[in-house]
């Protein structure tokens, strides 16, 4: 065994360098399809959080709806206000205690993952939702939009954009957060470490690798995520298009950059 702080870290990485990997791409994939799934479920109960009710709907409607709303608010609040690592403990051994139902444990731990971002992904969607402007809603619902082509044609491509920096922020903190799955034997890169760890018990130099590894995709995750949100605004320079023969609006008006217009505006402002 080597000498020196860095020289012991060098050792055991590169003698359990594929350990170490191994758990890494395990915390990845699994905090990936996590939030992957867990971001549908939050659309689709964020959608169903938010179907108005009016006074004219039947009694059977309202009664469905409220029954739905009321079972996806629980599963919300019960998710949210429990952590992770009793969630897995439950799920996991409940399932077989329970319904004799021996459940694999990759499949335990993605399933885990993504009911729990569901939950927070469920709330995140319906602000999302309602901080488009009520007019939007309305003008939709004048033109004979129910619901769900409201959502589709009409929130959900405004709202993903708000929504974007969120789905970022789960993903980032599942990437951390797959460690409490070593409860039930996942073995993600926290449950590689403590077994690096206990070989040398050499714990402080094992857990400075696993934090760097860590910090390592959750920064560039965090890099990828930014880039797509900046492609997802668009260009600073676009040109307002009109269908409406009356109006030939096309190449006629643009947005200039932000540059161009503080110059215009110091122009103007020393004339």
């Amino acid at each position: 065994m080597p000498i020196g702080f860095i020289n012991i870290m060098t050792f055991l990485f590169e003698k359990y360098a594929l350990s170490f990997l191994r758990g890494a791409g395990y915390s990845l994939l699994l905090a990936l399809v996590g939030t992957f799934f867990g971001t549908l479920i939050g659309l689709l109960c964020g959608i169903i959080m938010t179907i108005p009710i009016s006074k004219d709907d039947k009694t059977w409607y309202k009664i469905i709806i409220h029954t739905i709303k009321f079972i996806i608010n629980a599963y919300v609040e019960i998710f949210r206000g429990t952590p992770m690592m009793v969630q897995s403990m439950f799920i996991y051994f409940g399932a077989s205690a329970l319904f004799s139902i021996n459940m694999d444990i990759m499949f335990a731990a993605f399933f885990i993952v993504s009911i729990n971002t569901g939950a927070y992904m469920t709330e995140t969607v319906r602000g999302g939702i309602i901080s488009i402007d009520d007019g939007q809603f309305e003008g939709a619902k004048a033109i004979g939009m129910n619901h769900y082509q409201t959502m589709r044609y009409i929130i959900l491509p405004q709202s993903l954009r708000n929504i974007m920096p969120q789905i970022g922020n789960n993903l980032i903190i599942n990437i951390k957060d797959t460690c409490v799955l070593s409860v039930i034997g996942v073995v993600e890169l926290f449950y590689a470490s403590k077994g690096v760890a206990g070989a040398y018990y050499k714990y402080f130099e094992t857990f400075t690798i696993t934090m760097i590894i860590y910090f390592i995709m959750t920064f560039i995750s965090s890099k990828i995520l930014r880039f797509i949100e900046s492609k997802m605004d668009g260009p600073l320079d676009y040109d307002l298009a009109s269908t409406d023969t009356l109006a030939y609006t096309s190449e006629m008006y643009s947005i200039p950059n932000k540059r161009k217009l503080n110059d215009d505006y110091f122009h103007y402002k020393d004339i």
